[in-house]
């Protein structure tokens, strides 16, 4: 695909975290917007995976560390053709195989169930260590929060990852800045993160506008490239981005739009088409 046409994916994935999370009237929009550049790509050009056999044996895995952005992931899966684009209206609803966190049980495309911050890493370096034991060829990416690396096991498994040289992995740090309860620096930062993960033996490639789709597929191509070493992605992204009134605001990390706001911010990403 070309970068207008993914930039395109991006945004109808932006659409689809909206009808979710207004439908659910719950949810985690504001990391999911973020990262929507990041999810069109990988399932849209980098990953090899098939809508019609999600399970089959050599496709790339996705773990979504922080699983709280689900909505992101749920329309992602449905732009591809894993489900129907209507299921996003079930979202957090009784009995929809869509709950606020990933479930690998109920949802074509899920490789993993992921919710509890900081243990997704540590599965996509299982799942990366076994590519190498059986000589399989898939690779393992995984998309975390620069809230979510707060968490002492992020860095257990970035330590394990860099020292078994696992060249098959690609870490993601949706680095937008904030958390759920205030800026990263307020809570807790991590930084320097492209740092601690150099000092864990990754290549680390410093994404310095994770929603520009060239410089998001300049990142991955060189992330294919590397031989050695695990790689890990740090992006600068804007949480919310996209709309207008969401955008660098904490109080969109799990709060859904009402009626009104989803009208705006529907009418918004409709200008973006």
């Amino acid at each position: 695909m070309t970068d207008d046409e993914l930039r395109h994916v991006a945004n109808e994935i932006r659409k689809g975290v909206l009808v979710g999370t207004h439908a659910a009237k719950s949810g985690h929009p504001g990391g999911s917007l973020s990262a929507a550049d990041i999810f069109a790509y990988l399932y849209f050009e980098e990953m090899n995976v098939d809508p019609a056999d999600p399970r089959k044996a050599d496709r790339d895995r996705f773990v979504l560390s922080k699983g709280h952005t689900a909505p992101g992931l749920y329309a992602t899966l449905a732009e591809r053709g894993f489900f129907p684009k209507e299921d996003l209206e079930t979202l957090r609803h009784i009995g929809s195989h869509l709950q606020g966190h990933p479930n690998m049980n109920d949802t074509p495309g899920i490789d993993m169930s992921t919710g509890s911050l900081g243990q997704g890493i540590s599965t996509a370096v299982g799942m990366a260590l076994a590519a190498k034991h059986w000589g399989d060829s898939y690779r393992v990416y995984t998309l975390l929060g620069d809230g979510e690396i707060e968490e002492g096991q992020v860095w257990e498994a970035a330590m394990f990852a860099g020292n078994h040289a696992l060249d098959n992995l690609v870490v993601i740090v949706d680095h937008n800045g904030l958390q759920i309860d205030g800026t990263i620096e307020e809570v807790n930062s991590a930084m320097p993160i492209a740092d601690k993960f150099r000092a864990f033996k990754f290549h680390v490639i410093e994404l310095a506008d994770g929603n520009d789709m060239a410089q998001v597929r300049a990142a991955f191509e060189e992330a294919r490239a590397v031989k050695g070493a695990p790689v890990a992605i740090v992006a600068e992204t804007v949480k919310g981005k996209g709309v207008s009134f969401m955008e660098n605001q904490v109080g969109w990390h799990g709060t859904a739009p009402n009626d009104e706001q989803f009208e705006q911010a529907m009418a918004e990403l409709a200008k973006e088409a």
